[in-house]
């Protein structure tokens, strides 16, 4: 049938211009942007996916941050230790010289002097270690209150470490006070002295077994932290990422079809001409 006041060839072809100038456009958009997901609309579902992966992801990466920062603090604390090691076994070997009878008195005040200098290092290293203005050894974050670290993308992902601390005179205890409050002046002095330090060195021992423990452990804890952003970070770029390759081809159909539907409309729109010549004849 002939009609002038609908022509469908012009409609159908005005439809698929439409269509084909939407997926023009999407395509051109996933192109530009190198996303999939450049909106919910694009695809619901995908979309909260992809949020809740990022949300993780942002969390692993603070996770991995508070990770190395805890192990920079347990290396302090354990590196601290290590120096009252070699405090400790200087006043050993003092403590083992005071043993002997070839020392006058003289002798044997100097040797203390330097023994008390180094019990008052002791108690300074414990009350001077600090991490970013953090007191690690003078038993802030000892047994009771321990150090938390958040080592995860999500709330209870934390370790606690105790720190203990560093003390040359308070009694001796398995959290790093060493009872240091005898001296080398006598011969029976400095040879119990000796016992007494050598306690302190098993004390100082076990801190930094339990800090290197602690360590090793964040190592591990960082090895799998950034393995799990790694896979988390490709999933995500799997849901959300645009496939270039799908993504071009669909372009070059789009730009196809939209020509074509450009000319069928024109054609459309010329056919209404023969209808004229059926009034004019």
């Amino acid at each position: 049938m002939l009609s002038i006041n609908t022509n469908s060839g012009a409609l159908l072809a005005a439809n698929a211009a439409k269509s084909a100038a939407e997926m023009m456009d999407q395509a051109m958009t996933r192109l530009s942007t190198g996303k999939r997901l450049n909106s919910a609309a694009d695809d619901p579902a995908a979309m909260q996916v992809a949020i809740r992966m990022e949300a993780e992801i942002n969390g692993l990466e603070r996770a991995l941050k508070n990770a190395n920062d805890a192990q920079a603090v347990v290396d302090t604390a354990e590196g601290a230790l290590k120096e009252v090691h070699t405090v400790l076994l200087r006043m050993r070997e003092l403590a083992v010289s005071g043993s002997s009878e070839t020392h006058s008195e003289a002798d044997r005040t100097a040797l203390n002097t330097e023994v008390t200098a180094l019990e008052t290092e002791i108690t300074r290293l414990g009350a001077s270690t600090t991490w970013g203005g953090i007191n690690l050894l003078n038993g802030t974050h000892s047994t009771g209150n321990p150090m938390i670290f958040q080592l995860g993308p999500r709330g209870g992902d934390t370790i606690a470490v105790t720190l203990g601390y560093v003390h040359a005179t308070t009694a001796a205890n398995a959290q790093g006070t060493l009872g240091l409050t005898s001296d080398v002046l006598t011969i029976t002095k400095a040879s119990n002295y000796i016992s007494v330090i050598d306690n302190a060195i098993s004390i100082i021992s076990a801190r930094r077994g339990n800090l290197g423990a602690v360590s090793n452990r964040l190592n591990s804890s960082i090895s799998n932290l950034q393995n799990m952003k790694t896979n988390l970070q490709k999933a995500k770029g799997q849901v959300e990422d645009a496939d270039f390759a799908a993504e071009t081809a669909k372009l070059a159909r789009a730009q196809i079809l939209m020509q074509a539907a450009t000319a069928m409309l024109a054609q459309a729109n010329a056919s209404k001409n023969n209808t004229l010549k059926l009034i004019t004849g």
